[in-house]
């Protein structure tokens, strides 16, 4: 009965849908059709509510993407979550973050986007406190309470589109960039997207909701909840004034950067990988903002795969190290799991752009048109400067995880039996080797040849061979008092903690109106308003009822004292009289 277990089911299903997603887009992209569904739900004198469907080449195949993504986590976790006695309730909760994603692609309604929004979110919240430990909690309240941002925001998008009559937002892209009402629209939904993307400075959730098991982590950081406000910007991508794309510019290359920079100072190797996460969401939005919205969504589609199978072998490294998270205590795995550290190293050089990967495909264009775009040397700078620490922190995590001594424990053997986990990886694998050079001849069917001068089509070589060699010579730094992290501790501290970033709007921003709240609880509710209150009260009736208690305890004598007390009264009163 194994093999009807919930997550074969579910691998069978969704592998099917995902097969059928692909080929139905590739079908649209040769035709060149764009397809709407409307369903009457309820019709009443002349109102009418309508569900609408927008089925087109992009939304077919991200649709595809991300049940292929789901398919191969959920056999993946048939094996990492072996032993769970929660484990159908699990794989209920992914089918459900699956749907809320597929509800929000195919939605051209800001109703139904809210409807998927909000799945993912709860959704989400429910699965980053899946372990229930206060870590666990505490996370996955910071996720939610982030994400309840955007979801104000498109509130605000439906308030605001009322003015023209419909929530179909497909209907007035062209008039958005235009009009005044239109603009303030757009400015919600490229919050709500900041916010889901968590760009600065809504950053500090992102590795925290690394607390969830590693399979949500896949598809959060691939292809789901981290994606779906860039996928929105996508969608509204042609309403962007000139003054947003700057501010959006400006914002998604900080993230870029911040991210970037933190990763090399991180030991945790899931956070690691949420902070290359970041770092390339952050370069979605940014060349999303220079006007390419074809390419940031197939760097999109391009991420999900890679990221998707360094999630998996990283999990498959945390879950044979008995939950050791820390890369410092690696080494040498290639020896103990080679299938999962080739996995781990192929979806790692894709990251970096290595040729002829899925990340090449996509990272490579997005640096030559960069090049070939009219910029400042800020941006400039913040594009390729990312990319030199994006290959920096790969190669020092190529460092600390395969090469030097095995630092956990000399007895101890990995292997790699978990078959499902393997299977899982390998068909990643297969579509991160094949995958960015399919995409890109079905997303840019015709040839375009990009001319750049000989200095700029080397700098990227050139940037990469820079942070690889940076990289690895920080890695091999000696432990002990010359290591480079100590002797410049501040600055380590300022760049490992994402600029101050959990500290400023996490804590920060939490801090007061918690004080506030504290001090206004003992003050009040356990202060004067319970003494005055409730408690005083309490006490009040409790002594008065201690005191009738003894009266009616010592009622003879009491009987017999005032008899006494009231004929001496009476005695003075006829002796004075």
């Amino acid at each position: 009965m194994k093999y009807m277990s919930i997550c074969y089911i579910s691998f069978v299903y969704l592998l099917l849908m995902s097969f059928l997603m692909i080929l139905m887009g590739f079908y649209f992209i040769l035709g060149n059709m764009v397809v709407f569904v409307e369903w009457e739900i309820v019709s009443l004198n002349s109102s009418s509510i309508v569900m609408t469907f927008l089925f087109d080449w992009m939304s077919l195949l991200f649709m595809g993407l991300v049940l292929f993504i789901s398919s191969l986590v959920v056999l993946y976790s048939e094996d990492y979550m072996f032993g769970d006695d929660n484990l159908n309730r699990f794989i209920w909760l992914v089918l459900l973050f699956v749907m809320s994603m597929m509800f929000l692609i195919v939605s051209p309604n800001m109703i139904s986007i809210l409807l998927g929004w909000d799945g993912l979110g709860l959704v989400s919240y429910c699965l980053v406190i899946y372990y229930q430990n206060v870590k666990s909690f505490n996370a996955g309240m910071l996720t939610a309470l982030s994400n309840r941002v955007g979801d104000v925001a498109l509130l605000m998008v439906i308030a605001w589109m009322l003015n023209f009559g419909s929530w179909s937002y497909i209907y007035y892209l062209e008039c958005m960039s235009g009009d005044c009402v239109m603009k303030i629209v757009v400015v919600f939904v490229l919050l709500a997207a900041m916010t889901s993307s968590a760009q600065i400075p809504f950053s500090s959730w992102l590795p925290a909701a690394m607390a969830a098991p590693t399979p949500v982590s896949a598809l959060v950081h691939s292809s789901t909840l981290v994606t779906a406000g860039i996928y929105l910007l996508i969608r509204f991508s042609s309403s962007f004034d000139d003054n947003l794309m700057l501010f959006m510019f400006l914002i998604s290359g900080l993230t870029m950067f911040m991210a970037g920079l933190g990763a090399n100072f991180e030991f945790d190797l899931s956070k690691i990988i949420a902070l290359s996460t970041l770092s390339q969401l952050g370069l979605m939005m940014s060349i999303l903002s220079l006007g390419y919205s074809d390419l940031a969504f197939f760097h999109l589609m391009t991420h999900a795969l890679f990221k998707a199978l360094l999630f998996m072998c990283a999990g498959f490294v945390i879950h044979s190290m008995k939950d050791s998270q820390d890369i410092r205590f690696m080494g040498s795995l290639s020896f103990q799991m080679p299938m999962t550290m080739s996995c781990l190293m192929v979806s790692n050089f894709a990251l970096c752009g290595l040729p002829y990967l899925a990340g090449f495909y996509s990272k490579d264009l997005i640096l030559e048109m960069v090049s070939m775009s009219y910029m400042n040397i800020f941006g400039f700078f913040l594009f390729y400067f990312s990319t030199g620490l994006t290959v920096c922190y790969s190669f020092r995590l190529f460092y600390y995880v395969l090469c030097g001594d095995f630092n956990l424990n000399s007895f101890y053997f990995m292997g790699e039996e978990n078959m499902n986990m393997l299977y899982g990886m390998v068909g990643l694998l297969i579509m991160v080797v094949l995958g960015g050079s399919v995409l890109s001849w079905v997303v840019f069917p015709t040839p375009s040849c990009v001319v750049l001068p000989f200095y700029l089509s080397t700098l990227v070589v050139v940037v990469c061979l820079m942070g690889a060699v940076i990289g690895y010579e920080v890695s091999k730094c000696s432990i002990g008092s010359d290591l480079l992290v100590l002797k410049y501790m501040k600055y380590s501290v300022f760049f490992g903690s994402m600029w101050f970033m959990p500290y400023i709007f996490t804590y920060g921003a939490s801090f007061w109106p918690m004080y506030v709240g504290y001090n206004s609880l003992m003050v009040f509710d356990k202060g004067w308003n319970e003494y005055l209150g409730g408690q005083g009260l309490y006490y009040l009736f409790l002594s008065m009822s201690d005191i009738n208690q003894w009266w009616q305890y010592n009622n003879l004598s009491m009987f017999m004292l005032l008899f006494v007390m009231w004929v001496v009264v009476l005695i003075f009163m006829l002796l004075f009289v």
